[in-house]
């Protein structure tokens, strides 16, 4: 294993930075640490803690250009959705900020010859493992709430966006935060190991593939600490035959090509009745022929690079296979020439099970259409996935889209008529191998903490 980590900037294939990993013994000595400011920040008001999420909000608002140019340097991201970013993050600090003393407050309940108190109590360093898509938010969405709950919270940031993960530090720091509650750390996976099993860290939350949450849950279930995996996911959208084309295509586009694709939540498979099939198709390879991919930092482009050239790769190979199998390419499917991480808008049709496009998490701008006969079916293929983290329906029958939605689709989110990516004030997170464990709408500040029964008889 190398003892540096380079992060390149994927539009142009430079070098950005060199960083250099710390040793096994380092990492552990900042766990310790970050354990000593837990016995300190565990004693605070829930108001001292929600002035320094407040603040933390301040702080990205202000800072929202340099943080949106460093994630474009980072993993291609463009400006204008790095800034909307840093507005969702901010949105979630204040949340947690306003939202937590009420959420974390001591109950009472009647118990027979006396009563009873449910307390809630944080438990110690809680270790986050996080991806590169959405670099400042994923580390916001499970470090506000931990450290609402008067935890203390550790980084390991996904190698290719280590600048965000040292600003971070930073960003709390500079908010008011003790300096060790929250710290990152630059290591190996085989570190990152050594840190899940140190007898001070007491949960372990993770982003990403279902690959990475088998190993890492494996890892925290060997030492008998709890785990939230927010893990991928190829979710489907059903565009019934009552659906508005219009209103269907474009939120079905936008949720498709949102940060070049590389999104857990992204719209990816498209469930159509065969009624209004060929119409929602036209209007929709019309649609997505008019997104735009290039240069990040242009406020013309729409989508900019992948995220790394591995990835990027590995996309295309699942589109090629996919069209080997008998998917049929309405658009895109080949790797332009010239430098950069660069993918285009492609859709697919005729996709069937056997194929990646239908079975496999295409992270990438890569639509999958599949042509359903009814309600039935479409809601029968949605839940033939081994994912279930979110998805959508279009109806003008807001009534029975609510009633399948809530009943019938296996999944942790549902859009209606819409998209959304995530909401402050919202439960995130999904079922089978999308993961378990929720996050924002308050549910993330309960993950972490140790939910105490105190007896208290009257004598």
């Amino acid at each position: 294993m190398s003892d540096s980590n380079q992060t390149i900037n994927p539009a142009t294939e430079e070098v950005i930075e060199t960083y250099s990993l710390i040793s096994r013994e380092e990492a552990e000595g900042i766990v310790d640490q970050c354990h000593e400011a837990f016995l300190g920040w565990r004693q605070t008001r829930f108001l001292d803690r929600a002035n320094v999420l407040r603040k933390t909000a301040e702080l990205i608002r202000e800072r929202k250009n340099e943080y949106a140019a460093l994630m474009t340097r980072e993993m291609g991201k463009t400006l204008a959705q790095g800034k909307q970013e840093c507005d969702l993050c901010a949105a979630i600090c204040e949340y947690t900020a306003d939202q937590g003393a009420q959420v974390l407050a001591d109950e009472t309940r009647d118990i027979d010859g006396g009563r009873g108190l449910v307390t809630y109590q944080p438990q110690g360093v809680i270790y986050g493992i996080q991806p590169w898509n959405f670099p400042l938010y994923q580390v916001i969405r499970y470090s506000a709430a931990n450290l609402m709950a008067g935890n203390t919270v550790l980084l390991k940031h996904a190698a290719n966006v280590w600048g965000m993960a040292i600003e971070v530090e930073q960003l709390y720091r500079d908010a008011g935060l003790p300096q060790n509650a929250f710290r990152t750390l630059l290591i190996s996976h085989d570190v990152s190991d050594a840190v899940i099993e140190h007898k001070r860290v007491r949960g372990v939350t993770l982003t990403g593939s279902p690959g990475a949450g088998r190993v890492v849950a494996e890892k925290a279930g060997k030492v008998l600490k709890k785990s939230v995996m927010e893990l991928g996911s190829n979710d489907a959208y059903l565009v019934l035959a009552d659906a508005d084309i219009e209103k269907a295509v474009k939120f079905s586009v936008q949720g498709r090509v949102y940060n070049a694709g590389q999104t857990c939540v992204a719209a990816k498979r498209f469930i159509i009745e065969d009624a209004v099939y060929d119409q929602f198709r036209d209007a929709y390879v019309a649609a997505m022929k008019n997104v735009t991919f290039g240069d990040p930092t242009d406020p013309q482009t729409d989508i900019g690079p992948m995220a790394r050239k591995d990835l990027r790769d590995g996309l295309h190979d699942q589109v090629r296979k996919s069209i080997d199998a008998g998917a049929t390419c309405l658009l895109g499917g080949e790797i332009p020439e010239g430098k950069g991480c660069y993918y285009p808008p492609t859709v697919l049709e005729n996709v069937t099970p056997g194929q990646p496009a239908y079975d496999a998490e295409l992270f990438g701008p890569v639509a999958a259409l599949i042509r359903v006969k009814d309600k039935a079916e479409a809601i029968a293929v949605a839940n033939d996935s081994v994912y279930g983290l979110g998805g959508g329906i279009f109806s003008a029958d807001e009534a029975e889209a609510i009633r399948i939605a809530r009943d019938e689709l296996d999944t942790g989110m549902v859009n209606i008529n819409g998209y959304n990516l995530a909401l402050p004030n919202m439960p995130f997170g999904g079922v089978k191998e999308s993961g378990y464990g929720r996050e924002h709408g308050g549910f993330g500040m309960l993950e972490f903490v140790n939910v105490k029964g105190v007896m208290i008889s009257d004598g």
